[in-house]
């Protein structure tokens, strides 16, 4: 997790989030304006394709800017071009078909008892083949506009997306809110401030463990999980005897294939996820119109994206950071969780796969730091999991229904042939208007 900020504060910069106007973007404002010191931002532009939507988040963004005293601009438009024009990192918050489409992934697939969730499974792929072609044109629309800015990916599914900006060479760092909830919750139950403690947090993103967390270079993994192991196994809606057993902590979306169908089945008798947002967005964005809300609302902790704020911002201000002329490559460079190539950090994956790891982050990129050998019960489930990604970036940039079907068979969630047959008839019916070549 982040270390003690190295180099030169990064002088006052532009920002440009696309994506501006979903209900997440409060939350990354009042980051901005918290953490004015370690990312001075001097222009803020909010890009959205939905006017309604840009009105009623930019006008509250601009009140908590002026509530915190942040001298900061900030404006919005539905221009891309012209958003991202002279920016110098650009946040990407997309979700392509809206919750609507989240809706679909979260229930199509349990038709099959297969999981339906919107970065695993199939409605994960449902969602890689909207989002990859759509992120990768606003990329190339970025880098003709402003070859210089950096991409900061908050898209899921990260891993699927980044690997698909960084293999078109864009500067590109992808980010998940996982890691930094973890240390959060953490320095909580150990009663030390957040940067205290250290992550030793590895796999892929939507596919990680904690394998130790240490303050003050011990590891207090073992001793945290004998005395809050029942709260931390609630947290994540696992068995506290599986905590015990591994020895780690493993990400909450590790209970999509632990627990795979006991979760289907409760999946089934419950509400979507996709509903359960829906009607929170309709209450945010009615709060949002007050004029006299000044202030993220406690409802937006119930969104999701915990923490999003904080890790934009250090990644954003690593990346911007610059460095004096005697001072090597690494140095001044921050210890982050992100999104990258591989590049040798787990040695039975490509170095064209992208892992969660810590990784140095300066204004050369992210260089992930080394790993210990992955055990087998992880490195197994990371191996064939990175296998179903890079078939589905390639369905997202080829389209065919036979990679659709192949990348759905790859997956461990999915695995059988008469499944996977259904499953891809099934994706491709309810995203025909995503696809043009369905």
């Amino acid at each position: 997790m982040p270390n003690s900020p190295g180099g030169r504060p990064p002088s006052a910069r532009k920002l440009t989030v696309v994506g501006g106007g979903s209900t997440y973007t409060p939350e990354l404002v009042d980051g901005i304006a918290r953490l004015r010191t370690t990312l001075p931002v001097e222009e803020l532009v909010l890009v959205d394709p939905d006017p309604e939507r840009l009105e009623l988040v930019g006008g509250l963004a601009r009140r908590i800017l002026a509530r915190q005293g942040h001298p900061g601009r900030i404006s919005w438009t539905d221009d891309l071009d012209a958003g991202a024009d002279g920016a110098d990192a650009v946040l990407l918050q997309l979700r392509v078909g809206g919750q609507a489409a989240r809706q679909q992934d979260e229930t199509w697939p349990l038709e099959c008892g297969c999981v339906g969730q919107e970065t695993t499974g199939a409605g994960g792929l449902a969602k890689a083949l909207r989002t990859v072609p759509v992120a990768l044109d606003i990329a190339e629309r970025v880098r003709r506009r402003n070859p210089g800015a950096w991409l900061v990916d908050f898209t899921n599914p990260v891993g699927i997306v980044t690997r698909a900006l960084l293999t078109a060479g864009h500067r590109a760092v992808g980010l998940c809110n996982v890691a930094i909830g973890f240390q959060r919750r953490f320095a909580r139950l150990l009663g030390v401030r957040p940067e205290e403690v250290e992550l030793e947090h590895v796999g892929l993103n939507h596919l990680t463990w904690e394998r130790a967390v240490r303050v003050g270079g011990r590891d207090v993994l073992p001793g945290l999980l004998a005395e809050h192991g029942e709260a931390i196994a609630a947290d994540l809606r696992m068995p506290r005897a599986l905590l015990d057993r591994l020895g780690v902590v493993p990400s909450y979306y590790l209970r999509y294939f632990y627990g795979h169908d006991e979760v289907v089945e409760e999946l089934r008798t419950k509400p979507s996820r996709a509903a359960e947002v829906a009607a929170m967005e309709r209450k945010l964005l009615a709060m949002y119109g007050d004029p006299t809300l000044d202030e993220k609302p406690e409802l937006l902790a119930k969104r999701g994206g915990a923490f999003y704020s904080e890790a934009a911002v250090a990644l954003t201000s690593a990346l911007l950071r610059t460095h004096g002329p005697d001072e090597g490559t690494d140095a001044g460079g921050e210890v982050q969780v992100v999104n990258t190539f591989n590049n040798g950090t787990l040695p039975f994956l490509p170095d064209d796969a992208v892992v969660e790891v810590p990784a140095v982050v300066d204004a050369k990129g992210a260089r992930p730091l080394p790993v210990r050998p992955l055990e087998p019960l992880y490195a197994g489930l990371v191996a064939h999991v990175t296998a179903y990604e890079r078939l589905a970036l390639e369905a997202a940039l080829k389209g065919g229904r036979n990679r659709v079907f192949e990348a759905l068979l790859a997956h461990p969630l999915i695995g059988q042939t008469a499944y996977a047959e259904k499953l891809t008839d099934d994706l491709l019916a309810h995203n025909r208007e995503y696809l043009p070549w369905a």
